[in-house]
């Protein structure tokens, strides 16, 4: 995770530009009470700059889990995948909703990489899922 300045107006592009979910899980900043994090898609550490197109909104649990990752192990095929880039790719070709949108399923080596690497159905969140489901809060309409 990241510390260094990132401008008011690139924050707000990170917001719209993901409906203000997070980018990974896409757990709603408006239901979790906590302010999200800028996540550098690719990382500083890794050459990533912080611009626009490297940008994006992540709740703090999965930039937490990303770190300074670009790939992460597919669990299906034990290969090193990419990570899910939220600017260049869409979260529908690459996971889905089931149990009622309960818990996400990698559909692509991608997919599942990200879903392990970043553990998008760590026990907390899915115990979050299930109360905002029974609201009719989630799952967020793609």
């Amino acid at each position: 995770m990241s510390h260094s300045y990132i401008p008011v107006k690139l924050r707000q592009l990170a917001a719209e530009q993901a409906r203000d979910l997070c980018s990974y899980c896409q757990t709603a900043q408006k239901i979790v009470g906590a302010e999200f994090t800028i996540d550098h898609i690719v990382p500083e550490a890794l050459g990533g700059q912080t611009t626009a197109d490297n940008l994006c909104l992540a709740c703090w649990q999965c930039n937490l889990a990303k770190g300074e990752r670009i790939t992460g192990l597919d669990p299906m095929s034990g290969q090193l995948e990419r990570i899910f880039h939220p600017l260049q790719q869409q979260w529908q070709d690459h996971f889905q909703w089931v149990n009622d949108g309960l818990l996400i399923q990698g559909v692509t080596p991608t997919g599942r990489a990200t879903v392990y690497a970043l553990d998008l159905n760590r026990t907390p969140l899915v115990r979050s899922r299930s109360l905002w489901i029974a609201a009719g809060w989630h799952p967020p309409q793609m």
